[in-house]
């Protein structure tokens, strides 16, 4: 059974005057089957903990451990952890020109598989996973997310979700920019990512407005660069009426 396991995560990035530790020891973990929200704030820390998974090289893990399946990640470069099951989707989905999204796709696919795949049933496979995202197959030859919308990057990073099958799929504020097709197109590929029951989902959001379409196993609140409560979907329920004024609040006074 995948799992991830995140334990006194500290985190620091580089600024004018200096490193300033974002994180301030984090403890998670989630498994094979489970999918957890971590809502907060802006500037709570959610996104330094998408990105100091994933290996960005502006976050520097100071302390602290984060292991997939026993094996130790931060010792991983960036795209061996990607090898060993790990995926990130992007608030921000950067633009690579000169390469288009077919050659991306299978490339990964390459990568992440350990051998390429068969060309036709790869083409196939493509092909019906662009239709349930409802993503125009012209866009298979286009430059990656070279002058795609919001919605349309975002269809994009779930398009990989579906093809990649990672173990452990962190999404960055995937509801970020969407209207509400579009978010109920991207939550329906995310959900039939989680029907497999073989992925871990670590889904960071600052609204509960995607988890009316994603339902969360637990919900856990970041404030000041920590994990300051958890529970399950009822939480959810409590922040879309109370926000997070109360934890912000007290994570300042600790």
């Amino acid at each position: 059974m995948a799992t991830l396991t995140v334990r006194d995560l500290r985190c620091s990035v580089g600024t004018d005057s200096g490193p300033r530790e974002i994180l301030h020891g984090v403890d998670l973990t989630v498994r094979q089957g489970e999918t957890h929200a971590v809502m907060g704030p802006n500037g709570s820390g959610k996104t330094t903990l998408a990105y100091a998974l994933a290996g960005h090289p502006k976050y520097h893990v100071t302390s602290g451990t984060v292991t997939l399946d026993g094996e130790d990640v931060l010792a991983m470069k960036v795209d061996e952890r990607a090898r060993a099951g790990m995926f990130l989707a992007m608030q921000y989905p950067v633009e690579v020109p000169g390469v288009s999204m077919s050659n991306f796709l299978r490339t990964a696919a390459t990568a992440v598989r350990g051998e390429a795949p068969r060309l036709r049933l790869w083409l196939k496979e493509v092909q019906e996973a662009m239709e349930r995202l409802q993503i125009d197959p012209s866009f298979a030859e286009r430059n990656v997310n070279e002058g795609f919308s919001g919605g349309e990057k975002k269809r994009h990073e779930i398009l990989q979700l579906e093809l990649l099958k990672p173990k452990i799929a962190i999404l960055d504020e995937t509801d970020s920019g969407l209207d509400v097709d579009a978010l109920r197109i991207v939550s329906e590929g995310v959900n039939r990512v989680r029907a497999t029951g073989q992925v871990a989902t670590l889904l960071i959001t600052h609204y509960t407005r995607i988890l009316r379409y994603i339902h969360p196993d637990y919900v856990h609140v970041f404030a000041e660069g920590r994990i300051a409560d958890s529970g399950g979907p009822e939480l959810a329920e409590r922040l879309e009426e109370e926000g997070y004024e109360a934890y912000v609040k007290g994570a300042a006074r600790g």
